[in-house]
């Protein structure tokens, strides 16, 4: 890790459906809702790379940035019935005719605080696309497909989904895990397998990246959870302990069943929350691997989650699958 002093445990402890009209950042309306254009394409026996299935998704652009635009989409997902906002950048590479039957591996980020109508990753305060085209550059990290979902429906905390299929709830999980992984396959250039995925997020988002990286083993190979919490807090588990407990970190990490790699983070200014996250990680159970990272005077501010972005996309890159062609 540059910069820092990591507490590095390397510690191979072998071991975060809308309503109709929902609005995009500033109050914008989303562009309508768009569906996978045909299924993922199947798996062959021989290649490694899976070419979109169908047409190009209808999308709008959200923002430009100076390494291509962040474009935006309401995704309904068949398996969950949620229909909701998802932000993706393509790198460069992506768009250059050397790569045309190239697929690339893919990150999904998920955002601190409720994410309801917005993701902090696909805005400039945590420029996430810049970095990574600089480092792809550079040749110290994968070019990656970015995938970013909005988590929440409400802006009331009390209201939280937790990235988690709450009996009686929007299945957050299933559209999360299943349905935006499909839509990705089938419309963009990606690999086959699990090990070119990986998840990330910060805060709300740190929790939704462990949960799911371990609810989901079978998707995801890797994961950064920056600064996160580790057991689910909504309101609406209330009557569903049993179902709380299926979707807790906390649970999951002792059950020595999801294959996957983690980097877990600490604001080292936070005593607080380096207690809570060694406490997690002294829990975990092989195969699961996790590495700690103690961010040297940081605290759980974006500004800090910002400082996170190089070191992380570089461990992703040591970890996951990087683009490749048949």
């Amino acid at each position: 890790m540059t910069g820092a002093a990591v507490v590095a445990l390397a510690v191979a402890l072998a071991g975060c459906g809308t309503t109709k009209g929902e609005k995009g950042e500033k109050g914008k309306k989303a562009p309508a809702a768009s569906s996978p254009a045909a299924p993922a394409a199947s798996p062959s026996a021989e290649g490694r790379v899976r070419m979109p299935a169908g047409p190009p998704p209808a999308m709008t652009k959200a923002r430009d940035t100076a390494v291509g635009p962040v474009m935006v989409t309401r995704l309904a997902g068949p398996k969950s019935g949620v229909t909701g906002q998802v932000w993706v950048w393509l790198p460069p590479e992506y768009h250059d005719p050397k790569y045309a039957k190239t697929g690339f591996p893919v990150l999904t980020l998920f955002a601190g605080g409720q994410s309801n109508g917005y993701n902090t990753w696909a805005g400039s305060e945590l420029p996430i696309p810049e970095e990574d085209a600089r480092l792809a550059k550079a040749g110290k990290a994968h070019p990656f497909i970015m995938v970013m979902p909005v988590q929440n429906f409400s802006g009331d905390e009390k209201k939280a989904l937790d990235c988690s299929d709450i009996p009686g709830q929007p299945k957050m999980a299933t559209w999360m895990a299943q349905d935006i992984p499909d839509w990705v396959r089938a419309n963009f250039r990606t690999l086959k397998g699990r090990d070119s995925w990986g998840v990330m997020g910060a805060s709300t988002g740190g929790f939704c990246s462990a949960k799911l990286a371990l609810q989901y083993p079978d998707v995801y190979r890797a994961a950064v959870p920056i600064d996160g919490y580790f057991a689910p807090d909504s309101r609406l588990w209330q009557g569903h302990e049993a179902e709380k407990a299926a979707n807790s970190p906390d649970q999951l990490v002792t059950q020595g069943k999801a294959d996957v790699k983690m980097l877990v983070t600490a604001g080292g200014a936070d005593g607080y929350e380096k207690g809570v996250v060694r406490s997690w990680m002294a829990k975990a159970v092989p195969p699961v691997a996790i590495e700690y990272y103690e961010q040297p005077g940081g605290k759980h501010l974006t500004s800090d989650f910002k400082k996170m972005i190089p070191d992380a996309l570089q461990w992703f890159t040591k970890n996951l699958e990087g683009p490749a062609h048949d």
